[in-house]
């Protein structure tokens, strides 16, 4: 019983809340409470056939995909809106460590990831960085490894030069944007294999494809991609 007194005491101190509507967790429930668990706008693209797939199609005869997928729909001022702005502006790494955790539990249910070799995050540049102190896709690629048991690293993708933000720009803007910024730094670690590589929002697609162009050339056997969250055309 003390230990579960002890919980409930250091909870009324130090109050847990829901990541996503800031709502106090019940016992039981971590990260996420039950309504936003029930309530987030999932995609389940990884339950489609790749043909049916519509963020797969923003890739064809761009570059070859394995799997592309995402874990929820983005909508403004909505609660993933909400999520990804406590990961990147308020220094909750934790949210995307546990969609990470989450969005593995369910890909690993439905048999995915089992031909995954290897987690690469789309790297930062150091001046943004240093700027934010961590990188967000690496919460998520450390929650994705955690429960798809797969490596991941932070060291073997490389951005070479700061970029304007992509915001605000259109597809063919996006692509020159980071069309040479990055760079495989250890090419014998994609050598032959399945890499899998993940970002917080996938939009054009454009920051993507930039890198798997370069997993591709570096050696890579196949290559896919996976994000938290993705924007509708």
């Amino acid at each position: 019983m003390l230990p579960s007194a002890l919980s409930d005491f250091v909870a009324l101190i130090f109050p847990r809340t829901c990541l996503a509507c800031q709502q106090s967790l019940a016992r039981g429930e971590t990260h996420l409470c039950t309504a936003c668990r029930t309530q987030l706008p999932y995609t389940d693209y990884h339950r489609l056939a790749p043909t049916d797939n519509p963020l797969a199609r923003r890739f064809w005869g761009r570059v070859p995909m394995e799997y592309v997928l995402s874990y929820l729909r983005f909508l403004r001022r909505g609660r993933v809106q909400h999520l990804l702005h406590q990961l990147k502006y308020q220094g909750q790494r934790e949210v995307g460590t546990a969609l990470g955790q989450m969005y593995g539990q369910e890909l690993a249910s439905h048999g995915l990831g089992a031909d995954l070799d290897l987690i690469l995050p789309v790297p930062l540049h150091r001046r943004k960085l240093a700027k934010r102190g961590y990188n967000q896709s690496d919460t998520f690629a450390e929650g994705l490894a955690t429960s798809l048991l797969v490596p991941w690293s932070a060291e073997v993708l490389r951005r070479n030069s700061f970029t304007a933000s992509q915001t605000r720009k259109s597809r063919a803007e996006r692509w020159q944007n980071v069309a040479e910024v990055f760079e495989v730094a250890q090419p014998e670690a994609v050598r032959g294999k399945h890499v899998l590589v993940v970002d917080d929002v996938l939009t054009t697609g454009a920051t993507l494809e930039a890198c798997a162009i370069k997993v591709l050339d570096a050696g890579a056997a196949a290559v896919s991609v996976a994000t938290i969250a993705c924007a509708e055309h």
